[in-house]
C-alpha cells in the first residue's frame, strides 16, 4: 500500500485549481552517455527523436549527476539532497532512501510533493534504481522482465569464467532478442502511450523510466545493422592516461569485474562492444520517440512539461574501462533536456548544471511552493536565458571525501586524502593532462576548491555496495 502524506488545509486552494496546472512527463534513460547526436561527444549515435525534443526546448551540454551510480544518482534527484547532506553516496534500496539520517527523514520525495498540489503521479520502469521500490507514485506499471530478456547462456562476457576477474557484473553484448516486443522498454513505451489515450481529471505527473543503455547491452539484430561494424569508431584513448592520476583516484575508481579497453584490444571486441551501445542508444531513442508522438497527439500536447534526463554518464573505452563508478567526466557528465509549454525552442546552454537542479526547477514551472530541502538551483534562468549568470558549479560524489567540481572550463577532482586531479576541460576534453601540480593553475583549483563541503555526511548505513576493495572496506567499518 503506498504511503500518502497528510495533506494540510493550507494546500487545498491550490488542489482546487489544480486543473490549471501543466503536466508532466519526466522521461528518465539509464547509462545514456554524451553519445546522443545532439551533443558534442565523440561518437555519435543515430538519436532522431531526443534531437526533436533538444530542438523543441533546451538542452543542456555540461550537465552533471550527483553520484556516478543509479541508486544515489537517484536518489538524489528525487529528494533534492546532494548526497554530502543524505549520506547516500553508494548503491542502496529504494526503501532505505529517507532513513540515512535525520535530514533525509524530513525529505518528500518529487511523486509525494506534487501530490501534496493535487497531482496524480503516474510511472513505469526504471525511475529509482529499483524501479518504484520507494513506493511513491499513485500508480506504477509495473517493471517487466527488467533487465531482460536473457539468455540461457551469455553471448561474450562473463567475468565468474574470466581468470582474475573479481565480482559480477550483467555486462555482455549481442544482437539480442529478436523481436522489440520482448524488449523491457517496448513494454514501458507501450504503457506510457495508453496513459496519453485516457482522461485524466487532474493534472498529471507522469515518469517513463527506460533501462538502456544500460548492460546487458542487448537489442535486436536490425538496430545492430544500423551500425556496420567496419564504419564504427573507437572513443579517445591513451595508454598512458593512469601515469599522473592519484593513487587514490585510481582506488575509488576500480571495477575489477568490468573489462579493459587493453582485453578488449587484444581479443578485437572493442568496436563490437561501441556497435552494441550504440546499437541500444538507438532502439531507446525509437521508445523515446513513440512515448512523445503520443503526447503530441493527445489533449495535453500543449500543457505538458518534458524533462528528458539520464541517471550519469558511462566509459566506453577511455581510461581503459568500461564503466561509469568514477568522477571523471565521462562518468558524471549526462544528457539533460527541458521543453515546457510556450517556452523557448532549440536553444542550447552549456554552464555547469546538474541532476539535482531537476526538482526545483520542474516545481518552479509548475507553480508550486518552493520546496524548502532542495539544494539544487532552479533552471527556469537558463531556460529564459541560456547566457544567466552561473552562480555555482556543478559537484559530484563518490564515497565520502571523494569529489568532482565542474565550472564552464575547468574540472577539480579531490579524494578523501586530499590529492587532486586539475583539468582544463577547453584544452584538454579527454583529461590526458592532470594539472593538479602546475603552479599557473592554482587560483583556479583554490576557487573551486571553495565549493567543496565543509562537513559531509557519515556514510549510510543503508549502503550495500561490492564494486571494490576500497568501497568494501568503508561499508565494512560503517557496521
Amino acid at each position: 500500500m503506498k504511503k500518502h502524506f497528510v495533506i494540510p488545509l493550507m494546500f487545498l486552494s491550490s488542489i482546487v485549481h489544480s486543473q490549471n496546472k501543466p503536466n508532466v512527463l519526466f522521461i528518465a534513460i539509464d547509462d545514456l552517455n554524451d553519445f546522443v547526436n545532439c551533443m558534442n561527444g565523440s561518437l555519435r549515435a543515430h538519436t532522431p527523436n531526443i534531437d526533436k525534443l533538444a530542438k523543441a526546448g533546451t538542452l543542456f551540454t555540461n550537465t552533471h549527476c550527483q553520484a556516478p551510480i543509479c541508486g544515489p544518482s537517484r536518489a538524489s534527484i528525487m529528494t533534492g539532497l546532494y548526497p554530502s547532506t543524505s549520506g547516500n553516496y553508494l548503491q542502496l534500496s529504494d526503501k532505505d532512501i529517507v532513513k540515512s539520517n535525520k535530514v533525509t527523514q524530513q525529505a518528500i520525495f518529487m511523486p509525494d510533493y506534487f501530490e501534496q498540489y493535487g497531482y496524480k503521479t503516474m510511472a513505469v520502469g526504471k525511475i529509482y534504481h529499483n524501479g518504484d521500490g520507494a513506493n511513491t507514485f499513485d500508480e506504477y506499471g509495473g517493471r517487466f522482465s527488467w533487465f531482460g530478456p536473457k539468455p540461457e547462456e551469455r553471448f561474450n562476457y562473463d567475468p565468474e569464467k574470466i581468470e582474475k576477474k573479481v565480482g559480477s557484473t550483467q555486462t555482455d553484448w549481442a544482437a539480442y532478442p529478436e523481436h522489440d516486443s520482448l524488449m523491457t522498454d517496448y513494454q514501458s513505451a507501450r504503457w506510457a502511450v495508453n496513459q496519453f489515450k485516457q482522461k485524466h481529471d487532474r493534472p498529471f505527473f507522469m515518469a517513463v523510466g527506460f533501462v538502456r543503455p544500460h548492460v546487458p547491452w542487448y537489442a535486436p539484430q536490425k538496430w545492430f545493422d544500423r551500425y556496420p561494424l567496419e564504419q564504427i569508431k573507437t572513443p579517445p584513448y591513451n595508454p598512458n592516461d593512469f601515469d599522473d592520476i592519484p593513487p587514490m583516484g585510481q582506488r575509488v575508481a576500480e571495477v575489477p569485474m568490468m573489462p579493459t579497453t587493453e582485453e578488449l584490444i587484444k581479443t578485437d571486441e572493442w568496436k563490437d562492444v561501441i556497435r552494441a551501445y550504440l546499437a541500444c542508444i538507438t532502439f531507446v531513442d525509437a521508445q523515446v520517440g513513440k512515448v512523445l508522438e503520443a503526447l503530441e497527439n493527445s489533449e495535453y500536447a500543449d500543457n505538458t512539461i518534458v524533462v528528458l534526463w539520464s541517471d550519469h554518464g558511462y566509459h566506453l573505452g577511455e581510461k581503459n574501462r568500461f564503466a561509469k563508478q568514477a568522477l571523471w567526466e565521462r562518468d558524471t557528465r549526462t544528457v539533460l533536456i527541458f521543453k515546457y509549454p510556450k517556452g523557448k525552442r532549440n536553444q542550447i546552454c552549456n554552464a555547469p548544471v546538474q541532476l539535482l537542479d531537476i526538482y526545483p526547477t520542474l516545481t518552479d514551472l509548475c507553480g508550486l511552493p518552493e520546496y524548502n530541502l532542495a539544494e539544487g538551483n532552479s533552471l527556469t534562468p537558463f531556460l529564459e536565458n541560456t547566457n544567466a549568470k552561473v552562480s555555482k558549479p556543478a559537484l559530484s560524489f563518490y564515497g565520502v571525501g571523494n569529489v568532482a567540481v565542474r565550472n564552464e572550463r575547468y574540472r577539480l577532482l579531490q579524494y578523501e586524502d586530499g590529492s587532486i586531479e586539475f583539468y582544463d576541460m577547453l584544452e584538454d576534453p579527454n583529461e590526458w593532462k592532470n594539472l593538479g601540480n602546475d603552479k599557473n593553475h592554482q587560483d583556479e583549483i583554490n576557487k573551486l576548491k571553495t565549493f567543496i563541503p565543509k562537513s559531509w555526511a557519515p556514510l549510510s548505513k543503508f549502503s550495500a555496495y561490492n564494486i571494490n576493495a576500497y568501497f568494501k572496506e568503508k561499508i565494512s567499518s560503517n557496521k
